[in-house]
């Protein structure tokens, strides 16, 4: 028998060779995380970002959706300022992602603290987060009029709106109902969105414009009630929560006569300096969450708008609310002296 390198001639065998040793060599490995992931919350406790982070985590675990633990830590301080820091000073670390909400504009916006959004690396918005206007159940106001025309009626200041932190979100639209019904509130800045609702439920405060899943365990037990939505359409979701009502029974504050539209980003970002293939492993990770039964309960739940977006349309998306964000702050006089 012929020696096969004879009958191929060197070269030629010398090229097979190099073209079986590449086919025979393992792929290489995508990249994954190699120890624990920070997963950071620039909110409190118990609020819809903590939520959401925390039911992530129990899916990536219970799923095994990930080799390595993720960790949620909570970072509230300087109205999530602290928690944005630490992202932008941890560059090139993979192993920390971040959950925000709109305390990612607010936030610097307001404070003037040493940061932008342009400095994290955008993952993906996971969906968008409404508001609704909530009193306690025990009071007499069945529709929005009702509440109005009795703060309106009396002394200025009297009425109490319940918010998480200042100069964020809450007061946002506590300013725009302000500014539109000619009438003032006295706002009270909360730790949370689970405090607040826990402190409307006490009567401590008058009402709140908390987020859907901060309040539906209190809507269910009978101690809250929605008036209205501040979306331009009334929510999707019509599996009942109590009393024969559905998030779909919530009118739209629009349809009530207070023309204010307000929606959150719950998004996920990396540290600065993340490459690629570390943003695609995160993308995947939470395209198998979004699957499970436990995410879609969530968004059942927190009657959340499912949108769902990454690359260069959730950069521009990012883009257009920050544009947003800071007019609306302009407007509520917020903005940081310089």
């Amino acid at each position: 028998m012929r020696n096969p390198i004879h009958a191929l001639g060197l070269g030629a065998a010398l090229a097979l060779a190099a073209v079986t040793t590449l086919g025979s060599a393992p792929a290489q490995a995508a990249w994954e995380p190699t120890r624990p992931v920070e997963f950071i919350v620039p909110a409190g406790t118990g609020g819809g970002a903590d939520q959401m982070a925390r039911v992530i985590q129990g899916i990536i675990a219970k799923y095994n959706l990930m080799k390595q633990p993720i960790v949620v830590i909570n970072k509230s301080g300087g109205a999530g300022g602290e928690g944005f820091l630490d992202v932008k000073a941890s560059r090139g670390n993979p192993h920390k992602i971040i959950i925000t909400l709109s305390n990612l504009f607010t936030t610097p916006l307001a404070t003037g603290i040493p940061f932008n959004w342009k400095e994290l690396t955008p993952v993906a918005m996971l969906a968008l987060d409404e508001f609704v206007l909530w009193v306690n159940a025990e009071k007499p106001y069945k529709t929005v009029k009702e509440y109005l025309d009795a703060m309106k009626a009396a002394p200025p200041g009297t009425f109490k709106m319940g918010g998480t932190g200042s100069k964020q979100e809450d007061q946002i639209i506590t300013v725009a109902i302000e500014k539109i019904i000619g009438a003032k509130f006295t706002y009270i800045p909360f730790r949370g969105g689970g405090e607040v609702a826990v402190q409307l439920v006490g009567n401590h405060v008058d009402s709140t414009v908390n987020n859907p899943i901060e309040a539906v365990a209190q809507w269910r037990g009978a101690k809250l009630r929605p008036l209205c939505v501040f979306d331009g359409k009334q929510l999707d979701y019509k599996d009942i929560i109590v009393d024969g009502k559905s998030w779909n029974s919530i009118p739209t504050c629009k349809s009530q006569g207070l023309d204010v539209e307000y929606l959150m980003l719950r998004g996920i970002f990396m540290t600065p300096g993340a490459t690629k293939e570390q943003v695609d492993y995160y993308i995947d990770v939470l395209k198998k969450v979004r699957e499970t039964p436990e995410w879609q309960a969530l968004m059942k739940d927190g009657a959340f708008n499912q949108t769902f977006m990454t690359g260069p349309e959730y950069v521009k998306w990012v883009e257009n609310e920050e544009k947003r964000h800071e007019a609306l702050m302009k407007e509520a006089g917020f903005l940081a002296t310089k």
